[in-house]
Formats: C-alpha cells, structure tokens, sequence
C-alpha cells in the first residue's frame, strides 16, 4: 500500500442502513484524517474486503440471529485483512457468558444467572429479594428480546425462557436495579483504551412492557459525567478484559462499559461491548475526531 492512503472499511449490515447515527460524522472525521473510508455491509458478498488494510466492526446489529455466518464471515475477513476489534475478543464478547469470566477477574457484576436449554427455570431462586427480574438472550444486541418480569410473574418468566431455548438460545437472569430508573445506565466510553466519554441512558425497560423487538430498542441519551467510583469500575473492566487476552487496553480500538447502580450506589457492571457498540460519538465535542484518530493510528501501522 506504499504511496497510497491508508484504507478502511466499517463494517455494517443492510438490516442496519442509515440507523448507525456516528457513521456519517465518523467518515467524514476519517476523511479529515487522510483516510479512505466508507461502510459496507458484512452480509455483502459483492465486498472486496481484502482491499482495506483495516475492517473496523461497526453496526453489525443483526449477528445475534445469524451468529454462526456472522462469525463464519469474520474468520475469513481475519485471514485477508486486518480486523478490530481482534477476533478472539469479538468471539468471547458475543455471548454475555463473558460477565462470568469478569466477575471471577474480580469485576463488581450485576448479578447473573445463567440457564441454559434444558435446564429448569424457578423465579423465586433469581428475584433477589423478591424484586423484579430481567430475562434476555445470552447472545444479543440493542436489548433485543429483554424482559422485564415482576416478582409474581413466574408465568410470564418462564414462557419467555421457554421461547428463548425453542431457539436453542441460552436465557440469562438479573435482578432488575430499580437505581436505574433514577440514575440512568452508565454508558462509558474508550477509544484506544482511553477513556473518551460517557453517556447516560435512561431505562428501557418499562413495568408490564413486552420484550423489546426490533434492531435495537430506542435510547433516551444524555452526555454524564462520572463519579470517581464509576470511572474506577470501567477501567477495572476494561483492563481486565485485555488481561484476559494478554493484550493492553490500548490493543481495543473502542469498547464501552455500561453501569448500573447497586442499593448501596456501588457501580456494578451490566455489559461490557465490544463488538459492535453504538459509540455515541455524535453527543461529545470531538467524538468522531478521536474515534478517527484511533482508528487512523491502526490503519497506518498495518498499511
């Protein structure tokens, strides 16, 4: 590529056309980097994606119901070109099974059960305290498919499980934080293992509402600033999760640590994504330009 602009390509995905906010600000930062970028499809077979010296996993938001083609199609990308994030993260951050890798890294988690097709489902052991309790997929983006369910709602609970392991889909369980609903979800932000900036997102999960369906479900979002203990909590998860690779935060091109608030206020880690996050770099001054910058550091060292 000697003489020529470093080239890159976000990956998207046709169901996600003109629903990822960050992709036209990010492009154009990217062309302001002297970069050649534009987005395409993973689920375009026309893409020449050995042409880029970099594929940056972008709104891929459709993985979860073709998981093993969207990961069929990653192996092959990793074998021509250069991906981030790196593929063994990718391949461990896809199913929510990593927050049980964290929590014995010493991670703070929201509390999580796991129950996997064939096993039984009782509410009471998982409504801590008797509280309500969210249900959703193992492996999904956007909220698809979460589930608020109240204390006495063991039916509505175990109908929904039912439905997720018809589909050979491991169900997961956590107590619903009633902080949320005051506080927000703590969406923190990384670009290149620093921190870059945070957003609040109000709570999407209302009493007595359905799963959510659809791509992702609609966010009310506001820019944050962290308390000390938020900050100390996703940086511990961010460093945790590179040493689980032997890699340095510096080695994700981005990741974003949501937080919810124990009882006690304590930041509690609800997800760590990696994969495909919504980076929400529209709602921060120079978000796009720092998300270029990272993105055009990595382009250039592999170029």
């Amino acid at each position: 590529m000697s003489g020529e602009r470093a080239r890159v390509l976000l990956a998207s995905a046709r169901a996600a056309e003109g629903l990822d906010e960050d992709e036209v600000p990010l492009l154009a930062a990217l062309a302001a980097q002297g970069v050649q970028a534009r987005a395409a499809a993973w689920d375009d077979p026309s893409v020449t994606w050995e042409e880029a010296d970099l594929v940056v996993l972008r709104s891929t938001w459709d993985y979860p119901e073709r998981l093993a083609d969207f990961l069929d199609w990653l192996e092959h990308v990793a074998g021509v070109t250069t991906v981030r994030n790196p593929v063994d993260v990718v391949r461990w951050n896809v199913d929510k099974r990593y927050l049980v890798d964290l929590t014995a890294a010493g991670v703070p988690t929201v509390p999580t059960r796991l129950v996997e097709p064939g096993t039984a489902f009782e509410l009471p052991e998982l409504a801590d305290g008797g509280g309500p309790v969210v249900v959703k997929p193992a492996v999904a983006a956007g909220s698809r498919d979460a589930l608020r369910v109240e204390a006495d709602g063991e039916a509505v609970a175990r109908a929904h499980v039912e439905r997720l392991h018809a589909d050979d889909r491991t169900a997961l369980v956590q107590p619903y934080l009633a902080g949320v609903d005051a506080a927000g979800e703590a969406a923190v932000v990384y670009l290149g293992g620093h921190l870059s900036h945070a957003i609040t997102k109000g709570a999407i999960l209302a009493e007595g509402g359905p799963p959510v369906d659809g791509l992702f479900a609609p966010e009310r979002l506001t820019p944050r600033t962290l308390t000390p203990a938020e900050r100390h909590a996703a940086d511990r998860t961010v460093e945790a999760a590179a040493g689980l690779f032997g890699r340095r935060p510096e080695d994700l091109i981005y990741a974003r640590v949501d937080l919810l608030p124990a009882d006690d206020g304590e930041p509690l880690l609800l997800e760590l994504e990696l994969t495909e996050p919504s980076l929400f770099l529209r709602l921060t001054a120079g978000g796009p330009a720092r998300a270029a910058e990272r993105i055009a550091a990595a382009a250039r060292a592999v170029a």
